[in-house]
């Protein structure tokens, strides 16, 4: 059925206007500022009360929420993960997995094939995101060292062709043996090679970038920074990202692991067309939980929450964010000080330019895909609707327990 969705306060790409919003086969027909025209016959009409409608959150890295993790044995559980970020506004989504064994690894994606044929009425199931396990040790953060290893061609051979087209995205050190050669096989397998948990200096994201590597993960977490050898400084992987123009980036927007200050500082030296965000949550995103796992419930690391973040239990490092999507934007508007447009671009568009898919997604604009958001000026989520169908409805009188930073 054709939808008008009016009185509602329209992001778009730079401006919030308020207006009205027409959804057809699936797809948004047109985009009109001011009153909505009268009901056309046939239509069926949803009044917004005054709320900001979005394009769908498009979440690039996220390691599972809701008390499951993409690694557990289970499907249910990546189901668990993904439906748990759909209530928080994420209408599309890369499943990513930390590094680990390869029988873990397989299974990831076996079990992700499954669900992205089996699941109904749940976010756009892009691909996977495989982060590691080749990385550098001496930038692995929360990362167990025991399953860190240089790049293996018949093992992630292996993996591409088992996935059959649902792997979109790989994490790597750059700077490992055999990485480039790497980086030229996901390019032509349609795969996109990430920077990240890498020592690399600019010389060699340099490189990186001209085989393929042209995206940066978790900006400032896990990576070189400038160091000076005999007088002379040289630039780590972090400069190295606003060096080469090219090179788009993600943050970590949860306020904890990097400063408000910070992420106003890379949106303003990047562009929100460079930048994305990410909330690179574990699975007790969505929970209450004080005690968990990072990775897999068989052989995940121990992590404590507080402070509105997961850590190593000797609470000298970070293990991972508890964050969903919603909270990025609240963190990255009001905290950091970004108006709310640039904010949606930097959680819709831009990360589906990044996965090729901007021409679809990310924007209200007639043609693209009814992935939809409607949420108050606390950035609560109400409504989420994906393919113009409604997925998710937040009962009256509940709102959303603020995590802290």
């Amino acid at each position: 059925m054709k939808q008008l969705i009016r009185n509602v306060r329209l992001v778009c790409r730079d401006q919030v206007v308020t207006g009205y919003l027409v959804i057809d086969g699936g797809k948004i027909a047109e985009v009109g500022r001011g009153l909505s025209p009268e009901t056309p016959e046939g239509f069926a009409s949803v009044d917004g009360k005054g709320l900001f409608l979005s394009p769908g959150f498009f979440e690039l890295h996220t390691h599972g929420a809701g008390g499951s993790d993409f690694l557990d044995e289970s499907p249910d559980d990546m189901v668990t993960g993904v439906m748990t970020h759909l209530q928080h506004g994420t209408t599309s989504i890369l499943p990513t997995t930390v590094a680990a064994s390869r029988k873990e690894m397989i299974r990831c994606i076996d079990n992700f094939k499954l669900v992205k044929k089996n699941l109904r009425n749940g976010p756009n199931l892009i691909g996977l995101h495989m982060e590691g396990p080749y990385l550098s040790p001496l930038q692995k953060g929360a990362i167990d060292a025991k399953y860190i290893r240089n790049p293996d061609p018949a093992e992630y051979c292996e993996m591409v062709e088992r996935a059959e087209g649902g792997i979109a995205r790989w994490t790597v050190a750059p700077e490992l043996p055999g990485a480039l050669e790497m980086g030229d096989y996901l390019v032509k397998h349609h795969v996109l090679p990430s920077i990240g948990h890498s020592n690399a200096e600019y010389p060699q994201v340099l490189a990186a970038y001209r085989h393929g590597f042209t995206h940066v993960t978790h900006l400032y977490s896990g990576m070189s920074s400038i160091v000076r050898r005999g007088g002379f400084r040289f630039l780590g992987v972090t400069e190295s990202a606003y060096a080469v123009e090219g090179l788009t980036v993600e943050v970590i927007a949860d306020g904890c692991h990097l400063p408000p200050e910070l992420l106003r500082t890379v949106y303003r030296l990047k562009g929100p067309d460079k930048v994305c965000m990410v909330c690179d949550s574990m699975r007790c995103a969505g929970t209450d939980a004080t005690e968990t796992e990072l990775g897999s419930r068989n052989s995940g690391q121990k992590v404590i929450v507080e402070d509105g973040i997961a850590k190593m239990p000797d609470r000298k490092a970070f293990a991972g964010s508890i964050a969903t999507d919603d909270r990025l934007v609240r963190v990255m508007h009001y905290k950091a000080g970004v108006p709310l447009y640039d904010c949606i671009n930097m959680m819709c568009l831009t990360p589906a330019r990044i996965m090729g898919l901007g021409s679809r997604k990310g924007s209200l604009e007639a043609g693209k895909d009814a992935d939809l958001v409607l949420f108050d000026d606390s950035i609560d989520v109400k409504a989420v609707l994906v393919g113009g169908k409604l997925v998710f409805q937040k009962k009256a009188g509940t709102t959303e327990q603020k995590p802290k930073g």
